[in-house]
């Protein structure tokens, strides 16, 4: 653990899931997966016209642009989060036949679904099943507000692997229609958990989407838990966390520490 201040006792945490519940390693062979996929669609539907060698290069260059947006909507006070269909029909499938393009807007959202199973292995980070443990035994309800693609990957992970019962609500911003830094997001799980924002910490990554939204949200507490992206940040941040962790056990530390000073 990097820091380890006193911080108010919160009576909710607030945990992004990618690079706080979990941590990820990109799948190298995805894009070559998913495009046999969409071409197995198109061509069970009688689009033909496109390989999945060009389809696999399409899915390329839309999850590369989809990248910069998402790093651009980082900035605004209340960005949009990107829909099912934009992915798939403005991102993907601009230059395509309209009638395949059509296809899989129809079908955007499964197949955003298993792009999200396909891109990434996910693993549950140290420390998150015993700081959902002891954040119970303390009365201190767990929620995930998180940027999502596909919220349902997410929702199948936390019950797969017995975290979805430790937790009082999941917030993704594809369900939400909104993204992080958009304060709302937090807004959302606060209103959901009966509190106020300023008695709530927040537990994300990075600093332009989860350290910016925990200032415009206003939450009383802003922690930082370090992970592989970090410290690659767009563009500089002038808002800091209050505390930086390693993983969860450090995290548990901060709420031990943080109880143990409001006795």
């Amino acid at each position: 653990m990097n820091d380890r201040p006193t911080l108010p006792a919160p009576r909710a945490l607030l945990l992004d899931f990618g690079g706080v519940l979990v941590e990820t390693i990109k799948r190298p062979d995805w894009t070559a997966e998913l495009a046999k996929e969409v071409h197995a669609l198109l061509t069970g539907a009688g689009r033909s016209g496109l390989d999945a060698a060009g389809i696999e290069t399409d899915i390329k260059a839309g999850a590369a642009g989809e990248k910069c947006w998402k790093d651009a909507m980082s900035r605004p006070y209340a960005p949009a989060e990107m829909t099912h269909a934009g992915f798939w029909g403005d991102y993907v499938a601009a230059d395509w036949p309209a009638s395949a393009r059509q296809l899989v807007v129809a079908h955007a959202t499964p197949l955003c679904a298993r792009m999200g199973e396909l891109r990434q292995e996910r693993r549950t980070r140290p420390g998150i099943p015993e700081l959902l443990d002891a954040a119970a035994e303390r009365g201190v309800p767990c929620a995930v507000v998180s940027n999502a693609l596909s919220g349902a990957v997410h929702r199948a992970y936390t019950a797969a692997n017995g975290l979805a019962a430790k937790l009082a609500f999941e917030v993704y911003s594809d369900e939400a229609g909104i993204r992080k830094p958009n304060p709302e997001m937090i807004w959302i799980a606060t209103r959901a958990l009966g509190i106020r924002p300023e008695q709530a910490w927040y537990v994300g990554d990075t600093f332009d989407r989860d350290v910016v939204c925990g200032h415009r949200a206003g939450v009383g507490a802003n922690v930082l838990m370090l992970a592989d992206g970090t410290h690659r940040v767009p563009y500089e941040v002038r808002g800091r966390p209050d505390a930086i962790v390693d993983d969860g056990h450090g995290l548990l530390g901060l709420l031990v520490n943080a109880v143990k000073g409001d006795a």
